[in-house]
């Protein structure tokens, strides 16, 4: 089983703490599909045959795409890759995006999951992100998706905005739970380097944000989806029994993707490798010069075993020490339980049925259990 994602990057506005690579003008959008149907032709041997079980369509924000742009590209896309009956194929949307004429389109295209960027159902939240849509717009797009049949859904949201106070995140949550959303990614706002909340904070424009907050708020967060019957199966993500998402899900279980479009990353177990992130670029390359502009990097065992320890420890399951024995040797596992074992005592771990996974109190410091327990070169 393989995923294909496709990275559609335009977008009406710009989020002042995004970093992925995007564009507010949509001049040259034509070009960049264009050389993207096209990536998608030369690519297709990527994945050996393999079956593709999940497309996702991130961005930017595809739903931008017009009914005859998506249709151009799932025709390019059924004809040259071997797509499972009952694939799960996501394309995430704004708000602002999901009126009646645009969920008609989707909801007569093969696009059967949605994953609205939601982010706050609270107007001083979505004007300090910058969002494009307000908090009416949030709550109707998502009664508005059910409407027309979209039962398979996700939502985000963001927490540790310093205007979010812990009353609202529940009213947040609560909002969610009660619209009866089957899937909820949730993260921490973070300034990321070289954004425009980064620029905003240092001149004293916005208020910065607090650590302290989004770990309280996170603890609040887990406390709540727990009691609302939700599995926490990865550190930002909840999902009702049955309801994953098995797209995302492919990326912790290192199953192979191929990723098209500006940006986009794609891997095989043994490489990964990366699409330049400038749409000029990109065009050029794919429609005067007839080439994938891309980057690779060839794994090293090292590389391997410390993706499967990061990714592996953001999950419910965890680390599967079976796993970490038949791929990585005997050593390596018995390694790995010595260098465990004092997070197993400090309550941030535990050990079930041979696997380790993460606490509640463990999830807060995830990134930095995970980087202690990396192997190092020699």
């Amino acid at each position: 089983m393989a995923g294909i994602y496709l990275h559609i990057p335009f977008c009406k506005q710009a989020c002042n703490y995004c970093n992925f690579h995007f564009s507010t003008s949509l001049k040259h959008k034509n070009d960049v599909l264009a050389a993207l149907l096209k990536e998608a032709a030369l690519q297709r041997e990527y994945l050996a045959g393999q079956e593709i079980h999940t497309i996702y369509f991130g961005g930017g924000t595809p739903s931008l795409l017009s009914e005859a742009e998506l249709n151009s590209i799932f025709e390019v896309l059924y004809k040259h890759y071997n797509i499972q009956p009952g694939a799960e194929i996501t394309l995430e949307a704004n708000p602002d995006d999901l009126n009646a004429d645009k969920l008609t389109m989707l909801a007569a295209s093969p696009v059967n999951r949605l994953s609205v960027g939601i982010q706050s159902f609270i107007e001083a939240d979505l004007q300090y992100m910058n969002r494009a849509h307000n908090a009416a717009e949030a709550y109707d797009s998502l009664k508005r998706a059910q409407d027309y049949g979209f039962s398979n859904m996700s939502a985000d949201l963001i927490y540790g905005t310093p205007t979010l106070t812990d009353a609202q995140w529940e009213h947040n949550m609560n909002t969610m739970l009660e619209l009866g959303i089957p899937h909820i990614s949730c993260y921490a706002l973070t300034v990321e380097d070289k954004t425009a909340l980064d620029s905003l904070i240092a001149k004293g424009k916005m208020q910065p944000v607090h650590p302290e907050d989004a770990a309280r708020q996170f603890t609040q967060l887990m406390s709540r989806m727990a009691a609302a019957g939700y599995e926490h199966y990865e550190i930002s993500n909840f999902a009702l029994p049955g309801k994953r998402s098995r797209h995302n899900s492919s990326y912790w279980q290192g199953l192979h993707y191929l990723g098209l479009g500006p940006s986009a990353h794609s891997f095989n177990t043994a490489t990964r490798q990366w699409n330049i992130a400038n749409n000029a670029l990109y065009t050029k390359a794919l429609l005067i010069e007839d080439r994938v502009p891309f980057e690779t990097e060839v794994l090293s065992d090292n590389d391997r075993y410390n993706e499967y320890v990061m990714t592996a420890l953001r999950t419910m399951e965890g680390i599967d020490m079976t796993r970490v024995t038949r791929q990585f040797g005997p050593e390596a596992a018995t390694a790995l339980a010595q260098e465990i074992a004092a997070f197993v005592t400090e309550g941030k771990v535990q050990y079930q049925a041979g696997n380790y996974s993460l606490t509640p109190a463990g999830m807060l410091f995830a990134d930095g259990i995970a980087s202690d327990l990396f192997r190092i070169a020699d």
